[in-house]
């Protein structure tokens, strides 16, 4: 679970993963996320920017990463550089505190900026593995299960 205050947005976040203790393939099942930031002007409107900034938390947490070789970046398309896909996208659930007694605050990013270490803090719970470099790969899940 991660709690972040981004200025005075405070969100909670908790997901649910599954890791392949044998190839170090991680799947994340299911994130919820909660968003207190004061009175919601517009429900569905930060409904859907949490919705996308999860998912974009996600593909930072599990598979973008920009390569370089010396200078050089080596990512050149989406071939090498992989972002989330429908296909993997997890069950998300998010909760919107309307506090109608609050003035409104900014909403709808902050979920973004604690994926990582959501995700994170999920793997070490299913397998006591302590991951601290993102994304999380199947190769760097492999090497910090064997450092437990």
């Amino acid at each position: 679970m991660g709690i972040v205050v981004c200025m005075v947005t405070t969100i909670a976040s908790i997901a649910e993963v599954k890791v392949d203790m044998n190839t170090g393939h991680l799947q994340v099942i299911r994130v919820a996320t909660a968003q207190d930031m004061g009175l919601c002007v517009n429900p569905q409107g930060t409904k859907i920017q949490m919705e996308g900034c999860i998912t974009m938390g996600l593909g930072y947490a599990l598979t973008e990463e920009i390569q370089f070789q010396g200078g050089d970046i080596k990512n050149h398309s989406f071939d090498t550089y992989e972002i989330p896909r429908f296909s993997w996208v997890p069950k998300i659930n998010t909760v919107i505190m309307d506090r109608k007694d609050q003035p409104p605050q900014g909403g709808g990013e902050p979920p973004i900026i604690c994926m990582g270490a959501v995700i994170a803090n999920a793997v070490f719970d299913a397998t006591g593995a302590r991951l601290y470099q993102l994304p999380m790969t199947p190769e760097r899940i492999l090497a910090a299960l064997k450092k437990t």
